[in-house]
């Protein structure tokens, strides 16, 4: 993947065959998310799920970080307002509550640093691949914020109690090998080894059922949050059991080739 900048953007969709890539594009402010960029990546997101050509979704950021989260400066304004408004928190919350459901497969490319919001951003994601050299922290107790509910149950289901604790109470930085131990990181590889890292999950993923793997995320994800629709996903499995996808898997098995999906 090209590391070079394009001039300061919102977040730039790039589609090739069953793939589509997300990349934030605001390398000079180490990718920090604006209000305008919460509402494409909106977008975004509608139009891959809106695709049946799309099987699997790669975000990541352009130059040295992946993001810096959300802009601060939007946060301090909210702040000094009389009025009551919708909290900065609570768009970005839809963001990677969005993210999180989306029925395709989704992989986190963290290209350098994760900082604030976009920690969650990729949390939200169902797979992060990350330089060794990346680093992440989470500030909202050293700015005095309480962080919004679903990106806290979402630290506590992927990562545990204790790293949750450990990331929100202390807000200490801590590095690509710590991040890999506590299970932020699916995998660590080093820079030159990213894109092939990836470019070879995203093939995996890209050529498994898709209906199969839609409905078992969905399962897993609902489990996480403990509100998993039971009589729903036996129906699924019901379904798959007579559908076109076990035929083909079977086949293909039998057969000893590929399956065709």
């Amino acid at each position: 993947m090209t590391e070079t900048a394009d001039a300061a953007s919102e977040p730039l969709l790039t589609i090739d065959g069953a793939r589509a890539t997300i990349r934030l594009n605001r390398p000079r402010l180490l990718n920090r998310l604006q209000s305008s960029d919460l509402d494409r990546l909106l977008q975004l997101f509608d139009q891959i799920e809106a695709d049946p050509r799309i099987r699997v979704l790669v975000l990541t950021g352009t130059g040295r970080a992946f993001s810096a989260g959300f802009d601060l400066g939007t946060i301090a304004e909210r702040t000094k307002s009389d009025t009551s408004e919708p909290s900065a928190g609570s768009a970005f919350e839809a963001i990677a509550n969005r993210l999180e459901d989306l029925p395709v497969p989704t992989i986190c490319r963290l290209n350098g640093g994760v900082y604030g919001g976009s920690t969650d951003l990729a949390l939200a994601c169902d797979f992060r691949v990350g330089v060794d050299s990346c680093e992440m922290f989470m500030p909202a107790a050293r700015l005095g914020l309480h962080y919004y509910k679903s990106g806290i149950a979402r630290y506590v289901s992927r990562l545990g109690v204790n790293a949750a604790k450990q990331l929100f109470l202390t807000a200490q930085k801590i590095d690509a090998a710590e991040m890999l131990r506590i299970g932020y990181l699916t995998t660590m590889v080093p820079m030159e080894r990213l894109d092939a890292e990836v470019d070879a999950l995203a093939t995996t993923l890209a050529n498994n059922a898709p209906l199969a793997m839609r409905g078992m995320k969905r399962a897993i994800n609902e489990i996480a949050r403990d509100k998993f629709d039971e009589a729903a996903a036996e129906q699924r499995h019901r379904d798959s059991m007579r559908g076109d996808e076990i035929k083909e898997g079977v086949a293909a098995f039998a057969e000893k080739r590929p399956p065709r999906f």
